[in-house]
Parts: structure tokens; C-alpha cells; sequence
């Protein structure tokens, strides 16, 4: 049965220190993590490393969540998954298989495309990688498809004409875009459920913004964003290195008023306006 997180450890741009700051994540309570075979901002085999230790210390493979993804040539360096020139999907299953070995499992819980090749529309090559991704899920390899980094057209394409539907869309997530609404609505209207990443690094002028709400509930402006990006629909990632802000984000059992909901919900339009 697919599990649908509420958080995720984002695990890219953490280098040589990807393993440790997984393990503690783990221990502050983390179970979905969010990796890619992409190595140029990824070091997947680290956080398979980490999971490794976690399996000794008592803990099962089945109460993680572990999404990974395929990366086209485009988005990678000269540390390539797969051999460069062979077809899509051959790539595609040389990347997965790749990415098991890393992680260290027999299966994932979600693999996505690590954004189509271009930035409209869908391509040959996109219908392609989809497909062996589709194949790994008809295998039971994975348990869930989805994609990153997808505009609203290219989105509602892939639904369309697909034979295993996206179950995942993860995207960048900007304030002043209403918090990507357009997709977030398709993806409410379809069962798709939608990761939100650079919550806070995208958005940083909406943090001043929350001292009012932070100081009546003796929250950080972080766990606020959280919190209210869980009550819109958007299962968020959070990346920090900080053990503390680990411990901060996680804790999210706080309620927001509807009107701070509306409030935050808005400010990436009033500041456009300004």
C-alpha cells in the first residue's frame, strides 16, 4: 500500500555530508526521503549508506518512504547513471537499477521524472522515459510514479495520454505564483499529490512577514510556512542541516487560523502589487 507522506528530507546539494544528516535525520524522526541518481547534486549512495545503519538498528525497510528519480543527460555532469548513448529507455532502467543499489532496496515508493526535456510541451524522448517508468511500476519495482519540475500544460499532457498516471508532482514553490495554484488545483482534482520544494529559499520575503502569527504561537516563521503549505494541499520538503531546524520542522501539531492561512496565502500577490 502506497503511503502518502505529510513531510519529506530533501537530501540534494549535501555532498559529503549527505549520510550524516540523513542519519539524523532519522533519528529526529524523519522516514520519507526525497534523493535522485543525479549525481551532480545528489549523492544517493549516502543516503542509502545511511538507511543501511538505520536497518541494523532495529528499523524496517517498509516504514520509509524513499523517492528517487531520472535525471535526462541535460540535468547531469560527466558522473553519468547510464550509458550516454543509449535510448531513453534503456537509460531509464540503467538509472533505476542504478538507484537500487544505491538505496540499497529492492524497490522505491515513488520515481519521477526529473522534469521533462524541454520546457513545453512533451517530447518523443519524454514518452519514452515515461514509458519504462511505467514499465518499472507494472513490475512492482516502484509503487508510485510521478514528475518534477512540470509546468500546467505539460502536466495535464502527461495525465492525458499516459497509461500509469503521475502520483506525485514535485515543484518549486513560489509565493508570488499563489504557491503554483494552477497545478496544485489540478493535482487536488485528480488525486495527484503535490511536494512543494525551496519553501523557504524561494520565498524569502514572505518570513517578516509571519512575526505577528509567530510570536501568538511561539512558532518559527519556518514551521508556519510548514504548516500552513500542509493545510493547502502541499506536502512539503524541507532540506536544513541544522539539527535544530530538523527538530522545528517536524514539529508541526499547531493549528493556524484560517484567516493567517488566507493571509499567508496571499502575501506573494500583495508583494507582486507593491
Amino acid at each position: 500500500m502506497l503511503k502518502i507522506p505529510h513531510l519529506i528530507y530533501g537530501t540534494a546539494w549535501k555532498e559529503e555530508a549527505t549520510e550524516e544528516l540523513v542519519l539524523s535525520a532519522i533519528k529526529t524522526g524523519y522516514r520519507n526521503f526525497d534523493t535522485a541518481n543525479q549525481r551532480r547534486h545528489y549523492v544517493e549512495v549516502a543516503v542509502g549508506d545511511a538507511l543501511s545503519q538505520a536497518y541494523k538498528n532495529g528499523l524496517e525497510r517498509e516504514e520509509f518512504f524513499l523517492q528517487t528519480k531520472y535525471t535526462f543527460p541535460a540535468g547531469q555532469d560527466e558522473r553519468l547513471p547510464y550509458d550516454l548513448n543509449a535510448d531513453y529507455n534503456v537509460q531509464v532502467r540503467q538509472s533505476f537499477e542504478s538507484s537500487l543499489e544505491h538505496l540499497q532496496t529492492t524497490f522505491v515508493d515513488s520515481y519521477l521524472l526529473h522534469g521533462p526535456s524541454q520546457r513545453s510541451g512533451l517530447n518523443e524522448s519524454d514518452w519514452m522515459v515515461w514509458t519504462e517508468m511505467e514499465s518499472i511500476f507494472k513490475e512492482g519495482l516502484t509503487r508510485s510514479l510521478g514528475i518534477s519540475n512540470v509546468n500546467i500544460e505539460q502536466l495535464k499532457l502527461l495525465y492525458e495520454k499516459s497509461e500509469i498516471k503521475p502520483r506525485f508532482v514535485q515543484n518549486r514553490c513560489f509565493a508570488q505564483m499563489g504557491w503554483d495554484w494552477e497545478v496544485r488545483k489540478f493535482c487536488r482534482e485528480n488525486q495527484i499529490s503535490y511536494q512543494g520544494f525551496s519553501l523557504l529559499t524561494a520565498n524569502p520575503f514572505v518570513l517578516p512577514t509571519l512575526r505577528e502569527i509567530s510570536q501568538r504561537i511561539n512558532k518559527t516563521p519556518a514551521q508556519i510556512i510548514f504548516r500552513f503549505a500542509i493545510y493547502i494541499g502541499i506536502v512539503p520538503l524541507t532540506g536544513t542541516t541544522k539539527i535544530l531546524h530538523m527538530e522545528e520542522d517536524i514539529a508541526l501539531d499547531f493549528v493556524l487560523e484560517n484567516s493567517e492561512i488566507d493571509f499567508i496565502e496571499k502575501v506573494g500577490i500583495q508583494f507582486l502589487q507593491k
